[in-house]
């Protein structure tokens, strides 16, 4: 694949703001119309049938009227079974029972597709939109083959494990934007509107100008962490290495990127935002210090990355998955005369500007969904393909020089780095167990 220069270097951030800003205004200006108008039916596929692609789907419905789940992909048939139930008649689970879809729910047996090649067959099922939430490694393949078949999107984040995976989603980025096409991700603060607003006044130089930040995702492993159990099962059920890796997809760097990509990459798209930037330096160090044992696979359970931006702005970045511990999941802007902090349901600012949002908070899993079929319906089409990928491409940074021990800069990783997870053909068999990485031994690539 060829290279292609990241031209967000090029944008001052002053312009970037400005776009920004011009954009927040759009979406809070229209807060009387938070979900999408019109009854125009539009067929969804999803692809990924895991709990974040059927929390997906019903986000998707539940954002706006005349949605339909029409398709469901994904490589394993008990999977797919499940979510084709759950959507179907609901499901009781700790958090309380979530409903059926009801008449939104269109998908007919034959059209629940499974293996390698779902993603393409439901993508081949007379759709407008999929949504794709398969582990990562998978997403820029998947993003161009809907782009390249005339899809809308909605793709859930991270977009990439490697550089090459970036680029490939910055092209399909391009080439939806050529044809119309709407891309939206799941990178929900970007429809967040206390979020909107905060960044607004950072925009209007309420904390004047930004000298430095910090960002976290400082807390437990997800609930959905069951590494060793999936272990035991393989050898019950004779899985392959590779069905292993696969469905065990949160502990292999390969398919999931690791922590600070699979789940950082929100605070870290929160400073990019912030800043009007993207980082021209990372230096990280990280490790494993719980995740041991058969079941964790090869990554890491805490990072710290200290990154620097244009004009020697310097950035803390934290991130961990242990029990037991201070959880922190949030984002400091520091600024001449004030700073901000923001996390899931906060807005604020201290200084001499001080300031805190108590405006209305729509579901912001519902609203990015609202936004992007608004967004389809008034043919304007979003396209945040090329953002979540620079934010994608930050963490991939981070990890790099937490797994090597080197400092590594932005250009150099996206323009002359080979690292590239992919693999020539995708079945299930033996597949060696990826080593951990060791800083200072680990190859920098």
């Amino acid at each position: 694949m060829t290279s292609q220069k990241s031209n967000s270097d090029e944008v001052t951030r002053r312009t970037f703001m400005k776009t920004t800003a011009t954009a927040s205004a759009a979406i809070i200006a229209g807060l009387p119309r938070v979900y999408a108008a019109g009854s125009e039916t539009l067929r969804v596929g999803l692809i990924g049938c895991g709990g974040r692609g059927t929390g997906a789907a019903r986000n998707c419905v539940d954002s706006s009227p005349g949605v339909q789940i029409v398709a469901l992909g994904d490589l394993f048939q008990d999977r797919a079974n499940s979510c084709y139930k759950n959507l179907k008649d609901g499901e009781e689970n700790q958090w309380g029972k979530s409903d059926p879809l009801g008449k939104a729910f269109k998908v007919k047996k034959d059209r629940v597709f499974v293996g390698f090649d779902a993603y393409q067959r439901v993508i081949d099922s007379d759709v407008d939109m999929v949504i794709l939430a398969c582990s990562p490694h998978f997403r820029a393949k998947h993003l161009r083959a809907a782009v390249e078949a005339g899809k809308h999107v909605f793709m859930e984040k991270p977009v990439a494990v490697d550089p090459q995976g970036v680029k490939s989603v910055m092209e399909s980025a391009e080439l939806a934007k050529k044809k119309g096409l709407a891309i939206v991700a799941g990178t929900q603060r970007r429809h967040q509107l206390h979020y909107l607003d905060v960044m607004q006044r950072i925009k209007d130089g309420q904390i004047g100008e930004i000298r430095g930040a910090q960002c976290y995702w400082v807390g437990s492993p997800p609930w959905w962490e069951h590494g060793p159990d999936l272990w035991r099962r393989k050898n019950e059920l004779g899985w392959s290495d590779a069905e292993y890796q696969l469905r065990n997809w949160l502990h292999y760097t390969w398919v999931g990127g690791d922590h600070i990509v699979e789940q950082h990459v929100h605070n870290l798209d929160v400073i990019n935002w912030a800043l009007g930037a993207l980082p021209v330096q990372a230096v990280g160090m990280g490790g494993r210090q719980v995740r041991k044992g058969d079941g964790y696979g090869n990554i890491y359970d805490h990072f710290a990355i200290q990154y620097e931006y244009p004009e020697g702005i310097q950035v803390t970045s934290m991130c961990r998955q242990i029990n037991g511990c201070t959880d922190m999941v949030s984002e400091r802007i520091v600024g001449t005369v004030g700073e901000t902090y923001t996390d899931s349901s906060v807005g604020r600012i201290m200084g001499q500007n001080p300031y805190q949002y108590k405006g209305d908070s729509p579901n912001p899993y519902e609203q990015e969904h609202a936004d992007l079929i608004q967004s389809i319906r008034n043919g304007t089409p979003l396209n945040e393909g090329r953002q979540v990928a620079e934010s994608t491409m930050t963490a991939i940074l981070g990890r790099m020089s937490a797994y090597t021990g080197r400092a590594i800069k932005y250009d150099w990783a996206m323009n002359v780095s080979t690292l590239d997870y992919s693999m020539e053909k995708y079945e299930f068999g033996d597949l060696p167990e990826p080593a951990v990485a060791m800083p200072g031994i680990t190859e920098l690539i």
